[in-house]
């Protein structure tokens, strides 16, 4: 991957992720490009990576054999409009960390180019994301290996097979990290109403997250297994879990989830090539 220039379409908190990233795990700063169209966001990025930044699009594309593109769904059409007119003969990988675009409307706006399909997650902003990439025909092997490598200097990185997955992922894991800010909002909500105070409240539910999630990945042991070894029959945990179930807990998460795919598919099509 040293040898590749990677080159970012957008300038925003998931591009700048990837560039902390990147430099940290040793990518050359003079290897990566960056072009957006607020040129202070330009000059900060220069100022803090030492990164190359273009005033144009053009030529960021022609400097770039990897392009990503990290531009907001809604513009991604005129985006990809203008990248065909600066590509020329250049066939360079594009990775898109756009939600809601889809293979198909990607490959009718670029043409038979190779492109990766990507769904980071916000954590990857402090480089414990989990993101899902589907790729096309075009791509090669080693395209696969280079994008996998890009995506996992902020995080895990897991290929899908099928495009229709994203779907799925978008509502697990590119949705998921509010799912358990409302928890934790929830909670300490209840911890002020019983004395404690808020900073004391929030340290502990922060670290108890971290904690929980700390043991679910090293563990190997499904959610299930791991809730059952903390739960002592009478105990504490019990009641608490007794009423989480009992007041339709595991319903409401399938729903929600549910919700969240179909919102998904109908963003892909009101995003979409048309």
């Amino acid at each position: 991957m040293q040898t590749q220039t990677i080159g970012f379409i957008g300038g925003g908190n998931m591009a700048t992720s990837l560039i902390s990233g990147l430099i940290a795990s040793k990518h050359p700063c003079n290897h990566i490009h960056v072009y957006d169209i607020d040129d202070t966001q330009l000059q900060s990025l220069h100022a803090t990576f030492n990164i190359n930044t273009h005033p144009t699009l053009e030529g960021l594309v022609q400097h770039s054999d990897i392009i990503v593109l990290a531009v907001k769904p809604q513009i991604m059409k005129s985006v990809c409009d203008h990248i065909l007119t600066a590509l020329g003969p250049k066939n360079p990988l594009f990775i898109s960390i756009a939600a809601g675009i889809n293979q198909s409307s990607l490959s009718h706006w670029l043409g038979k180019q190779a492109i990766v399909r990507c769904m980071p997650n916000t954590p990857a902003l402090v480089q414990t994301g989990a993101t899902a990439l589907h790729a096309n025909n075009n791509v090669s092997p080693q395209q696969r290996d280079l994008t996998e490598n890009i995506l996992r200097a902020v995080g895990i990185a897991l290929w899908v097979d099928e495009e229709r997955l994203m779907d799925t992922v978008t509502a697990i894991s590119g949705s998921g990290p509010a799912y358990f800010f409302l928890l934790m909002e929830a909670m300490e909500k209840s911890a002020l109403e019983l004395g404690l105070p808020e900073q004391t409240a929030r340290l502990l539910i922060q670290q108890t997250a971290l904690g929980a999630a700390k043991i679910a990945l090293e563990s190997g042991e499904s959610p299930e297994s791991l809730r059952k070894k903390v739960t002592s029959t009478g105990g504490t945990t019990q009641q608490a879990i007794s009423t989480f179930q009992n007041g339709g807990l595991e319903t409401l998460v399938n729903q929600a989830v549910h919700a969240a795919f179909d919102r998904s598919i109908e963003m892909s099509t009101e995003l979409g090539e048309n």
